[in-house]
């Protein structure tokens, strides 16, 4: 009777101890985003001759060595909400015909084979000639700050903004509008050279503002609405 008890302590024991094989699991590699592409042509501010657009960027590197597929957006507007082209593609270049005579913007991510993405690259501008064509309109402007939706504790903000123009000649010049109504309706300053504009704040507001691009031949560019609140 001792010994069939000390026989079932040691059986007892080889289970409790795993018994079977003494290689661990291997763990499952988690997957990573591929790195996010960088712009390489046409350049930032191109004045395309062709309305066929060749675009090219660099490849992106993937931490799992997944096939990367690349998505170019094409916009009319820099907030691309007016997406007009979707180009897909697994080498670093792609191509597609463009209306003549038209400010565009692009941007691009990778995905891998899994279908994790990258975030969407910086966004370039570019305008397509049109025939006889003496100007062209001014790039829409760029929000500088405040941010989209920040938060301010100050009584005082200083709207900025950045914009350009493939004419390098022209001269812009700028219409501010801002107030709390979404769009804002009231003009705060005209025919303004400078790219900042100062503005007093009233606490526990939302405030809505969008900046009007003039150049100094009649093209002008109405900007898209930007807004933020105070506390």
């Amino acid at each position: 009777m001792k010994k069939f008890i000390y026989l079932s302590i040691i059986g007892f024991s080889l289970v409790s101890c795993g018994g079977g094989s003494d290689d661990p699991a291997t763990p499952e590699v988690a997957n990573v985003a591929p790195t996010v592409p960088t712009l390489v042509a046409p350049v930032d501010n191109k004045l395309c001759v062709s309305n066929t657009v060749p675009f090219q960027w660099g490849l992106s590197t993937d931490e799992n060595k997944d096939a990367i597929t690349y998505q170019v957006q094409v916009s009319k507007d820099n907030a691309f909400s007016q997406v007009v082209k979707t180009l897909e593609a697994t080498t670093n270049s792609a191509s597609t015909e463009l209306e003549k005579n038209t400010a565009y913007y692009w941007r691009i991510k990778a995905t891998d084979s899994k279908g994790l993405s990258s975030s969407f690259s910086s966004t370039f501008k570019l305008y397509t000639a049109g025939e006889a064509v003496v100007n062209h309109l001014p790039f829409a402007p760029e929000l500088v700050q405040p941010a989209i939706n920040s938060t301010l504790s100050t009584t005082t903000a200083t709207l900025k903004w950045n914009a350009a123009d493939v004419d390098a000649t022209d001269v812009l010049s700028y219409d501010v509008y801002f107030g709390t109504t979404n769009p804002p309706t009231a003009k705060v300053s005209e025919n303004t050279s400078s790219t900042s504009f100062d503005v007093t704040l009233e606490a526990s507001k939302e405030y809505f503002w969008k900046v009007v691009v003039k150049d100094n031949k009649g093209g002008e560019t109405i900007g898209q609405v930007w807004k933020f609140k105070t506390n």
